[in-house]
Formats: C-alpha cells, sequence, structure tokens
C-alpha cells in the first residue's frame, strides 16, 4: 500500500450504502467526543453534513493497514478529509488527504 495514513469506514450500511464511496471520492470526517458509544468516534459526512458511516474503531471492523478511529484521533483536526482508495462490500479503505480542514479558516 502507499505511503500515507490510511482508515477504514464502516457502518455505511445502516446510512446510504456503498453508493457515494466511488474510487477518488472525498468525505469530510468530524470527530464525536460526545458520542455516547465511543469518546473517539468519527463521523464521515457527505457534501450536505449528512452521517454516512463512521471511522473503524475495532480490530473486527478495521481492515488490516489501516488505522482505527483511536489511533489517528490526536493526528488530525476537528474536521479532516479523506479520499476513497479501495472499497469491499463491508469496509471503505481511505488516505487522510487533508489533516486539518479548519487550518487556515478565520
Amino acid at each position: 500500500m502507499p505511503e500515507g495514513t490510511f482508515v477504514t469506514v464502516c457502518g455505511f450500511s445502516g446510512y446510504r450504502g456503498i453508493d457515494p464511496f466511488n474510487i477518488g471520492a472525498r468525505f469530510m470526517c468530524q470527530k464525536e467526543p460526545n458520542n455516547p458509544h465511543d469518546d473517539e468516534a468519527i463521523r464521515v459526512m457527505d457534501e450536505s453534513g449528512v452521517t454516512i458511516g463512521y471511522l473503524a474503531n475495532g480490530g473486527s471492523t478495521r481492515a488490516n493497514g489501516t488505522l482505527s478511529a483511536s489511533r489517528v484521533y490526536d493526528r488530525v483536526g476537528q474536521l479532516f478529509v479523506i479520499e476513497v482508495w479501495f472499497t469491499t462490500r463491508t469496509k471503505i479503505i481511505c488516505k487522510v488527504v487533508n489533516f486539518d480542514a479548519m487550518e487556515g479558516v478565520v
């Protein structure tokens, strides 16, 4: 796999399915520190800000070679951008392409 920080998107079947996750598509991610299930949860949003999945945070949901949400949590800003590199029926593998989407925003 090429150098970079890779993550797995999971849980998308409970939202809009795999349809939005075309290779090369970019999505905004947002930390959810007040998530009742995981205080290091990171949601993946479509262009209108609607949740379409979450970054995997467990061994059974995370693809080999990718980092869990917990592992990237302190490396990224409140908002950051991922790009789809590969998909399977149950996992979307993405590269972090902008670690802090708020950087430089006044």
